[in-house]
């Protein structure tokens, strides 16, 4: 968020314009999602104060609506796996030394074998990601 000091005036005058409120409808989620997508052709470098305090305030009340709305299913702890490889461009063989051999590669991400805690851990370090993506 900017350092730049918040004209009031000038946050009101765009409050009013905008009128942000929290979501109960489609048709509310589709305009306040249209003003982020206004704010941010602009650029987040380009916007005033005012302006990224509004979209600081919208975001988090479409964040609130997706949360409620469009809930994100758990995802298996192999399939986060199979995605980051795919992500990464990373065939099994890549993980042979991260996980131990090629058997127990082919078993974790066939579903015949649950990741370990150890085995967590030494993704985690290998991915550079947090450690409960694969708990």
């Amino acid at each position: 968020m900017s350092t730049q000091t918040l004209n009031p005036v000038a946050y009101g005058k765009l409050l009013a314009k905008v009128q942000p409120h929290a979501i109960k409808d489609e048709a509310e989620y589709d305009r306040l999602v249209a003003e982020v997508g206004r704010l941010m052709d602009r650029g987040e470098e380009n916007l005033g104060p005012e302006e990224t305090w509004l979209l600081e305030m919208i975001s988090i009340l479409i964040e609130e609506y997706d949360r409620e709305h469009y809930p994100l299913s758990p995802i298996q702890p192999r399939q986060m796996l199979a995605f980051l490889m795919e992500q990464r461009g990373l065939e099994p063989h890549d993980l042979w030394p991260v996980l131990g051999s090629k058997s127990r590669v082919s078993e974790i991400l066939n579903g015949k074998r649950e990741i370990s805690k150890a085995q967590a851990r030494k993704l985690a370090e290998f991915f550079h990601i947090s450690v409960d993506l694969f708990i």
